[in-house]
């Protein structure tokens, strides 16, 4: 619930409370544990974390790694750092196998329940260790297997609860972007014989969002991506980065502290909240097209049964409203079925409390679209 809490209101940028407060400061503590190690350690941590959170985003059963031959530990006063052997026999270390798939632990659970256990080892070493691989994996996660962005502006609009319209920035008034994706609106590409770099345009629309690499709709609802599986696909990648900056906070949840893991997961999922919106409604547009294509040829005299794309904006995932319009039977089709069904729906949505206000919001507004579309 806590967690739950954090994030909510990290929608936008900045730590705000007392709770935040105090993961900032054990984000610090566990951020100087790890920089007073020697570089050889650093290092050998940075491999056995990279293994680790491959295999977790990856979806392994089971990860073996190890824990450093040394530690330095910071005594109350800081100074001096003291050094401490790993034993041996702790060293080799694993996380997931049978026991993880037959209880349908995911790796992630099974690798933070492990260092959890060897956190509460009574050899300091041991203990160490495993915090410093703790904060190596979340630090990983969140530095080394995201793409960074641009600088971005989201506004909230109508009570949404996460901020998802881009602010169009004039030129001159455009913050320096802190990513290497070369100049604002355009991306890198290779040549066809894979040689040096071709500077290709991002489309306007693009531009103001996070990672325009991945915007597949424009605020007219327009398909910019190649086609709809790419544009799905594109979405789909947003959802992927945004499940490994999750998972960071689920190795470590005092990495809600850190900018960049702010900063990401703030233009990540506003880009998503915003295309995946334009995903479904682009769905809906098919659906009405495909109505019309069938009513034309006298095919939906049988019943018809509609699975309306949502986004929710709680799940982060595009989901299906299905409701009937004509019950199964021989019934010509006529437009007001249509009409009559969402009304009836729209009612329901408004009342369904399960589904996030904006989340209802939005789903009202693709049931008024077809209610607009067919009453006629």
């Amino acid at each position: 619930m806590l967690e739950q809490t954090l994030l909510l209101k990290l929608s936008t940028p900045g730590i705000i409370d007392d709770t935040t407060s105090r993961l900032r400061q054990e984000y610090k503590a566990y951020q100087t544990l790890f920089q007073a190690q020697p570089a050889t350690v650093q290092q050998y941590l940075g491999s056995q974390a990279a293994r680790l959170a491959e295999s977790v985003i990856q979806g392994f059963t089971q990860v073996h790694f190890n824990l450093p031959e040394m530690a330095a530990y910071l005594p109350p006063m800081r100074t001096p750092i003291d050094m401490e052997s790993v034993p041996v026999e702790y060293r080799k270390q694993s996380a997931g196998g049978w026991l993880a798939r037959l209880t349908h632990t995911s790796l992630l659970t099974a690798v933070t329940q492990r260092l959890m256990e060897l956190e509460g080892s009574s050899n300091q070493a041991v203990s160490v260790s495993a915090e410093l691989l703790r904060y190596a994996i979340a630090n990983h996660m969140v530095y080394n297997m995201l793409p960074a962005g641009k600088s971005v502006t989201y506004a909230s609009v109508e009570g949404d609860d996460i901020p998802n319209q881009p602010v169009e920035w004039d030129t001159d008034q455009r913050p320096a972007s802190k990513t290497k994706l070369s100049e604002p609106g355009t991306k890198m590409s290779m040549d066809e014989n894979g040689r040096g770099e071709q500077m290709v345009p991002y489309a306007e629309a693009a531009r103001y969002f996070y990672l325009p690499q991945w915007v597949a709709f424009d605020a007219q609802g327009h398909l910019l991506a190649g086609s709809l599986s790419e544009a799905e696909a594109q979405i789909a990648s947003l959802q992927h980065y945004l499940v490994i900056l999750q998972s960071a906070i689920a190795i470590a949840q005092y990495m809600v502290a850190d900018e960049v893991w702010q900063q990401k997961r703030y233009g990540a999922l506003g880009q998503l909240v915003n295309q995946g919106r334009a995903l479904a409604n682009y769905k809906v547009h098919e659906i009405i097209h495909e109505i019309n294509r069938r009513v034309e040829m006298h095919k939906l005299d049988r019943g018809l049964r509609l699975f309306l794309p949502y986004f929710d904006d709680q799940k982060l995932t595009v989901e299906k409203y299905d409701f009937t319009v004509v019950p199964s039977g021989w019934v010509m089709f006529v437009p007001a079925f249509v009409v009559l069904a969402v009304r009836e729906q729209q009612i329901k949505v408004a009342g369904d409390s399960q589904l996030s206000f904006t989340t209802r919001k939005h789903l009202l507004n693709e049931l008024e679209i077809l209610e607009k579309v067919f009453l006629r």
